[in-house]
């Protein structure tokens, strides 16, 4: 079986993997790039490397299965390149000096169906999307309410600079 990981583009820090050409249509090359432009520029990261996979609802509702038990579609999923130690909740994860991130994979299907039934822009959801799943392979996660309130307030932060709206205020009203 063919890695879907073994055929990436490279240009700048995201090599990418479009199994679904709908991506193309909407610039995922682009807002992935700008979301890990903004994540790396948030970490203090000089130089790293994340991979990207645009695909669609059976393709992740397959990793899903095979990565987490989970037999259904999702809107991203990503793969840290290292495991990071335990910390305190609610504690800002260390990052050691790593070029490599990790692996993402994002679905169009449910991205789209998320943004339609929130009123957001597509760009805006998806790029959302990313940089949460940038800082799950930075070590950041939503386990327990201290670390989902660690990690949103790194999103908020992150997204504000990219001239995105809080994405949690919007669900809330």
């Amino acid at each position: 079986m063919r890695d879907p990981f073994e055929d990436e583009e490279t240009g700048g820090i995201v090599d990418l993997v479009i199994e679904d050409e709908r991506w193309e249509d909407v610039d995922l090359p682009g807002m992935s790039e700008r979301a890990a432009r903004a994540v790396g520029d948030w970490l203090g990261l000089s130089e790293f490397q994340v991979v990207v996979m645009g695909c669609d609802d059976q393709r992740i509702a397959g990793l899903n299965a095979e990565f987490r038990d989970k037999p259904k579609p999702t809107n991203v999923l990503s793969w840290p390149a290292i495991e990071f130690d335990a910390r305190a909740p609610g504690a800002v994860p260390h990052l050691p000096e790593i070029e490599e991130l990790g692996d993402i994979a994002i679905s169009f299907d449910t991205c789209w169906r998320e943004a339609e039934a929130q009123g957001k822009p597509f760009a805006d959801h998806a790029t959302h999307l990313l940089v949460h799943a940038m800082l799950h392979l930075a070590g950041y996660d939503h386990i327990d309410d201290q670390d989902a309130e660690t990690m949103e307030d790194a999103e908020r932060s992150i997204l504000g600079k990219l001239g995105i709206s809080d994405p949690y205020l919007e669900l809330e009203t």
